[in-house]
């Protein structure tokens, strides 16, 4: 089996990188709970491996074929932090405001809990202040509508 690091290094190249979002129940519990880190609003959601593929499948829609780079990647215990950035095209309606084809980079950074060889719960933060920034920089105004 391989060591929680490598499995959450892999889980990040081949899923959540939108290569093979499929391979999610390789990696997955079969319930994982991931917890939105944000101030105004943290949120727990449940996902199974398939909820998480199509996560995946629509992030792919907004942003196209997007590159993720792991930039960090330290393990201690039952815990794999990672931080990654995660370069694209506004490919898709983001906040309202319509597609411009223009490059978006995301930082995100995360902390996995892995237990008997599965993802079982992650802490995810995303800086979304810089995303928006970006669309407003390029005219991705939210429509009206």
């Amino acid at each position: 089996m391989p060591s929680s690091k490598e499995l959450v290094r892999t889980f990040l190249l081949e899923v959540r990188s939108g290569r093979h979002p499929e391979y999610a129940e390789r990696f997955l519990a079969e319930t994982v709970l991931a917890h939105q880190v944000q101030a105004e609003d943290p949120v727990t959601l449940k996902r199974s491996p398939r909820e998480y593929a199509e996560h995946v499948e629509e992030m792919k829609a907004l942003f196209g074929a997007f590159e993720l780079e792991i930039e960090e990647l330290l393990a201690e215990d039952d815990r794999v932090y990672a931080r990654w950035t995660q370069r694209g095209q506004h490919q898709g309606t983001i906040d309202g405001r319509p597609p411009t084809g223009k490059a978006l980079t995301q930082l995100t950074s995360a902390v996995y809990r892995v237990t008997a060889g599965r993802i079982t719960e992650y802490w995810i933060q995303i800086d979304r202040t810089g995303l928006t920034t970006q669309l407003d920089a390029v005219g991705g105004r939210p429509s009206r509508a």
